[in-house]
């Protein structure tokens, strides 16, 4: 299939001129930074934050809603992977050569791209990630989706996709991650569970540490309970922060 944006009168290509023309203007070095980032600095901060979302949720105490988050954040890298998979024969399908194959004058901080271009593999994958960990955690969710903003810019600042190859892999992230959440959650919530009232294993899902003083002043330390039907009823103060 031909290439999607051909020639300069195509916003697509005009937008891409803009925001590639920052790097012409920018310094060597913060067109390094940026190469950096775009191409590995924010995947590794999306690790960082997952991290971090996973070391504040199972310190909550022993609670559903601990199995809950972190199925979510088991589901948020599994979400990317699923989308990755799917976005070969899109890529295929497609055909859509990489910008500077097309157009002259780009300034392409990247080289050996010698693969398609729509959509791109890192905003699939940041997306999903970012959408994945706010089924899990609306706070870190919303920051992962951010980073995920980032990088799609970082990409076109790069030279290496076009700003709608950006957002049809936002777009695919998106899906993936939000359609497939609620059988992916009932699939890792059991399984999550499972693995809290491990006694080996079980710190992966919450903390050894007693859960915080009640009302009458009595901490008393909270179990995992076994999956039910009907479980759910209720919620503790913390629900807020889950995604529904």
């Amino acid at each position: 299939m031909a290439g999607l944006a051909l020639d300069g009168s195509n916003p697509d290509v005009s937008l891409l001129y803009d925001i590639n023309g920052l790097a012409k203007a920018a310094p060597a070095w913060f067109d390094r930074v940026m190469e950096f980032v775009g191409e590995y600095g924010i995947m590794l901060g999306m690790v960082l934050v997952v991290l971090w979302c996973w070391w504040g949720v199972r310190r909550r105490g022993t609670t559903e809603d601990s199995v809950t988050a972190v199925a979510g954040l088991v589901w948020a890298p599994l979400a990317a992977g699923i989308a990755l998979i799917i976005n070969i024969p899109i890529r295929g399908f497609v055909e859509r050569p990489r910008p500077f194959n097309d157009h002259q004058g780009l300034d392409v901080l990247v080289a050996g791209k010698d693969d398609f271009s729509f959509v791109s593999d890192h905003a699939t994958m940041a997306m999903a990630i970012g959408v994945g960990l706010f089924v899990a955690n609306r706070k870190f969710g919303l920051a992962a989706i951010a980073l995920a903003l980032l990088e799609g810019f970082c990409r076109v600042y790069m030279g290496v996709h076009y700003p709608t190859d950006v957002i049809g892999g936002f777009a695919l992230g998106t899906a993936v991650a939000l359609l497939l959440a609620p059988l992916a959650m009932m699939m890792l919530t059991p399984l999550v569970g499972a693995v809290a009232r491990a006694g080996s294993v079980g710190w992966l899902v919450r903390s050894r540490r007693p859960a915080t003083a009640g009302a009458d002043g009595q901490g008393q330390p909270q179990g995992i309970p076994e999956p039910r039907p009907g479980a759910g009823r209720g919620g503790s103060p913390d629900e807020k922060d889950l995604a529904a």
